[in-house]
């Protein structure tokens, strides 16, 4: 159905405008922009329009063991990465297809209320219990679109290739064999869900990491995936952990991002997520293939994994995202200003050095462009042609109140607990509403059984 918009103050790639006019089509796509018009009939948004924004890393299952794992280590054994990940693999052991889509659409419909409006799913839960395939091989991606469905959300679905235990080659065992596929397998997981993309459905692919998957796989998949999709998004998990990169130095002689530039056709449809030890070098070369680095500060921060080297990155004309990963935390503003403050803690100085005056306004465009990218999604841009992925923030919210244009972005970043999120739009449809989905109550009584049957297992 086409139908217009007024907002008395819009965010458009020109910079800040009033009285814009947004036409829309039934397609979902914005058709024309005016600033300086009369309403004229359209509908009055109550607000200031500015795009939505793109969550560029999830593992939907986590969300239902976040806040599980804050315990000291036990046995002797400092608490670290890796003892949250045994932790993760007792609780993937307990997860069906079933819970995960309720455990996926409860995480959703948080992620729309909190300002994002599309999500990449990095998805590498794909056998049954024992470490089987299921008879639909696509069963637990199937379950996070069907979560989609119920919430509203974009999503671009990434099928995970995990192969191996580590760089010494070492078979999958526990609850890793849940996550074992080969290229051919993911490859089959594509086609099987290719029924389901729609224009707010994309399919991509992902790597695990270098430590999960041989060379000559990853060239393999590349492969299946670019015969279905040239344009295909490719995201992987890299150099997230000091141990890691000692490993693949042992392994190969080089640093994991110096290695993946070299050995991969690394360019702009590539996430490269973490990614947060690199030397100089590397940052440089990383920032010069165009591809987005997938950023994940309440998860990084929570599992003790670093800081990435941001400024470096930027002044090198680096692209970057934020996701939520774990989802400890499933709100953008967050993660922006964690990325932020780490950078201040190392440095000393209350903002980056980057001929940018207004921070919040810098980190928020940025994340919205470079996680668009990622997900491989036309949005992000209050302009002719793109989704019409967009928030109408609300002027009212202590926090805004007063504030005028990049110091709304900035108040948006850095100021206040609660969301100033009003209404939030995917594909040129409301799907939150004076901060209701109207689905929330039903999804989260969904999401709460889900729990207690995990918890009492």
């Amino acid at each position: 159905m086409r139908r217009a918009l007024f907002a008395e103050r819009a965010l458009l790639p020109t910079g800040w405008a009033r009285d814009v006019r947004v036409e829309l089509g039934g397609d979902g796509r914005i058709e024309a922009v005016s600033p300086g018009a009369a309403i004229d009939g359209a509908e009055y948004c109550g607000g200031t329009l500015v795009p939505g924004m793109p969550n560029l890393h999830s593992h939907a299952f986590q969300r239902a063991m976040a806040g599980l794992a804050e315990r000291a280590g036990t046995g002797g054994q400092a608490d670290s990465f890796w003892t949250w990940r045994s932790l993760m693999y007792g609780f993937v052991a307990r997860l069906t297809p079933e819970r995960v889509r309720d455990v996926a659409a409860q995480l959703q419909v948080e992620c729309l209320k909190a300002g994002y409006t599309a999500i990449a799913e990095f998805h590498y839960l794909h056998n049954d219990m024992d470490g089987a395939p299921y008879a639909d091989a696509a069963a637990m991606g199937r379950a996070v679109l069907e979560a989609r469905a119920q919430s509203g959300i974009a999503v671009t679905h990434l099928p995970v290739l995990y192969m191996r235990g580590g760089f010494d080659g070492r078979a999958l065992a526990g609850g890793q064999l849940r996550f074992r596929g080969t290229p051919d397998s993911i490859a089959g997981m594509l086609d099987a869900l290719k029924g389901e993309a729609c224009a707010e459905v994309r399919l991509g692919v992902a790597l695990h990491s270098l430590r999960a998957v041989p060379k000559e796989a990853m060239r393999d998949l590349l492969a299946l995936a670019d015969a279905r999709d040239p344009a295909c998004p490719v995201h992987i998990h890299v150099a997230e952990q000091p141990l890691e990169v000692e490993d693949c130095l042992a392994a190969t002689g080089a640093r994991p991002v110096e290695w993946l530039l070299r050995e991969m056709p690394v360019d702009g449809r590539w996430c490269l997520v973490h990614a947060t030890h690199m030397t100089a070098e590397e940052t440089r070369a990383l920032a010069a293939t165009g591809a987005v680095a997938g950023l994940c500060p309440s998860t990084e921060g929570n599992l003790g994994d670093g800081l990435f080297p941001l400024e470096a990155y930027l002044k090198a004309g680096g692209r970057f995202g934020v996701g939520s990963d774990s989802h400890v935390s499933v709100d953008p503003r967050e993660e922006l200003r964690w990325l932020d403050y780490g950078q201040r803690l190392v440095t000393g100085r209350r903002s980056m050095d980057l001929g940018a005056r207004h921070v919040g306004a810098h980190l928020w465009r940025a994340a919205v462009e470079g996680g668009c990218r990622a997900l491989g999604r036309d949005a992000g841009r209050i302009a002719p042609g793109a989704r019409a992925d967009l928030l109408v923030l609300d002027e009212m919210h202590p926090a805004l109140w007063g504030r005028e244009d990049d110091r709304i972005l900035d108040a948006l970043v850095f100021a206040g607990l609660s969301s100033p999120v009003r209404h939030t739009m995917v594909g040129g449809r409301w799907v939150v509403r004076d901060g209701h989905h109207p689905a929330e109550e039903a999804v989260a009584a969904r999401f709460r059984k889900v729990v207690t049957e995990l918890l009492d297992a």
